[in-house]
């Protein structure tokens, strides 16, 4: 009997988990229609977003092969928050927190999908650097943006820029990257705390993958 409520209870949590990620997944999609007009920039971090959650199911061709629907949930806050809020790359709080959030997928992927099992020190170094790194390649896009059709992501005004607006470009990206980092340590200590030591994402898997990612 116990073994019977145990398995029930499983695929429950199973089926539950894959309905509320796909949930997710199309919240963020749907957020790309809204961010179109006046965030370009940001239309591409949604899409890589929705693109890296959907692999494990287009890999193992079953739609409940998805990631843990809290890990999605703090991908999908920002993006969505992104999209309701007033456009701009730099000094916004939802970059910092979906640039982080994204590398937190890539880490939960790895080690749930895969054959590969992240030590706790190389996980936090991976999350922050991956943090890091999606921030910088953000701020080039931006930065394109702003010279191909005149936004204001990066640059100020158009160029060239003054001494005064240099500086204030410069301060304001060295500002996004601390940020950045910040997020990515943050984002770190989620997936040691809780991916690692109190939810086992496995229980989310089904039964025949479980034996392929072991």
């Amino acid at each position: 009997m116990a073994r019977n409520s145990r398995l029930a209870a499983l695929v429950r949590a199973e089926r539950a988990n894959a309905a509320l990620s796909w949930l997710l997944v199309t919240v963020v999609a749907a957020s790309v229609v809204a961010s179109v007009p006046n965030d370009p920039v940001w239309v591409v971090f949604a899409l890589v977003t929705a693109t890296v959650a959907v692999l494990p199911p287009m890999a193992f061709e079953d739609a409940r092969a998805m990631l843990p629907w809290e890990v999605l949930a703090l991908a999908a806050l920002p993006t969505v928050g992104r999209a309701l809020a007033a456009p701009g790359l730099t000094s916004d709080l939802s970059t910092y927190v979906g640039v982080a959030a994204l590398a937190l997928v890539v880490a939960v992927e790895l080690d749930v999908f895969t054959h590969v099992r992240l030590a706790n020190w190389f996980s936090v170094v991976f999350v922050v650097v991956a943090t890091m790194a999606t921030a910088g390649f953000l701020a080039v896009l931006g930065w394109l943006s702003d010279l191909a059709v005149g936004t204001a992501f990066v640059l100020p005004a158009e160029p060239p820029l003054t001494v005064a607006q240099e500086h204030a470009a410069v301060t304001a990206l060295v500002k996004d990257f601390i940020a950045a980092t910040v997020a990515g340590v943050l984002a770190a200590v989620v997936f040691v705390w809780y991916f690692r030591r109190r939810a086992d994402a496995s229980l989310r898997l089904p039964a025949e993958l479980e034996v392929v990612v072991e």
